[in-house]
């Protein structure tokens, strides 16, 4: 009788879980889902149905509109943001996993102080850096170009750097040290044994970068001036204003600014959860 109320009651908590847990999913991708129906409506549908409900007929007439439109060329923004994260994922992930080894597996005087200085750099808000950065830029004559969305990232970023050196730390010793009896350098060691391995940490570092790059709304509003180096945010923002209230097309543009990074993290995704659940033992 026991063991059937234990049993009874292990069921009881799992459904409870599984509840919330669909309520919360519910919760999260409601408004995307509600986003992406109304990019396919007509004005009219939108008026008289209800947000939730599906389009009566899927037509990709608002997209049609969204890239045709004069007032922004959503297709030579897409490009712009593609060419900012691609530069700024590959020097962050570079820079990141160079520093990450070297605080993992090099022996120097002075590294753990080192690496508290370099996390403590991730308490402080990034607004606070706005003001001396665009003086900095502006007198290195970049304002108006790609490079002080592109630079900065090539330096490497404390989180990426944490992120790779826990994942670096859990990679056995005995590779290296296999290695270094056939004669190999550090050199040799950091590309052909660690990089090799931790391609769910790089994935994840890429992955968050891109997505970090490609939601940036913020920067690329003060650096740039020019309507040709627009990024999709901008776009979008520039957008709204041009078609205010015109939902359909508005959520048309939000679906084409969101779409690369679904695309991208299904691609990713194995790597990428792989990468989130890295735990430091030691």
């Amino acid at each position: 009788m026991n063991s059937k109320w234990i049993h009874a009651k292990r069921i009881l908590k799992k459904s409870l879980t599984y509840f919330f847990l669909c309520i919360a999913t519910i919760f999260f991708l409601g408004p995307y889902y509600i986003m992406i129906t109304i990019s396919f409506k007509s004005p009219q549908e939108i008026a008289l149905n209800p947000s939730w409900s599906l389009p009566e007929s899927f037509s990709l007439q608002n997209y049609m509109e969204v890239f045709s439109d004069p007032s922004v060329n959503f297709i030579l923004c897409f490009w712009n943001t593609l060419v900012i994260a691609s530069l700024s994922m590959i020097g962050n992930v570079f820079s990141s996993s160079l520093a990450a080894y070297a605080f993992a597996r090099l022996e120097f005087r002075g590294k753990n102080k080192l690496f508290l200085i370099l996390l403590s750099t991730m308490m402080i808000p990034s607004i606070v850096l706005s003001l001396p950065s665009f003086v900095l830029f502006k007198h290195l004559g970049w304002i108006n170009t790609f490079y002080p969305l592109i630079v900065p990232q090539m330096c490497g970023s404390a989180f990426s750097i944490f992120l790779l050196r826990q994942f670096f730390r859990n990679i056995p010793k005995e590779y290296e040290e296999a290695a270094m009896i056939d004669g190999a350098n550090f050199v040799n060691i950091f590309i052909k044994i660690i990089l090799p391995t931790s391609k769910p940490a790089l994935v994840t570092v890429a992955l968050l970068t891109i997505v970090a790059t490609w939601k940036d709304f913020f920067n690329p509003l003060i650096y740039l001036n020019d309507p040709n180096k627009q990024t999709l945010e901008i776009a979008l923002r520039t957008y709204q204003y041009f078609h205010y209230e015109q939902w359909n097309l508005l959520m048309a543009g939000a679906v084409i600014v969101m779409l690369p990074l679904i695309v991208f993290f299904i691609f990713a995704q194995n790597y990428f959860l792989k990468g989130l659940s890295i735990t430091n033992h030691k």
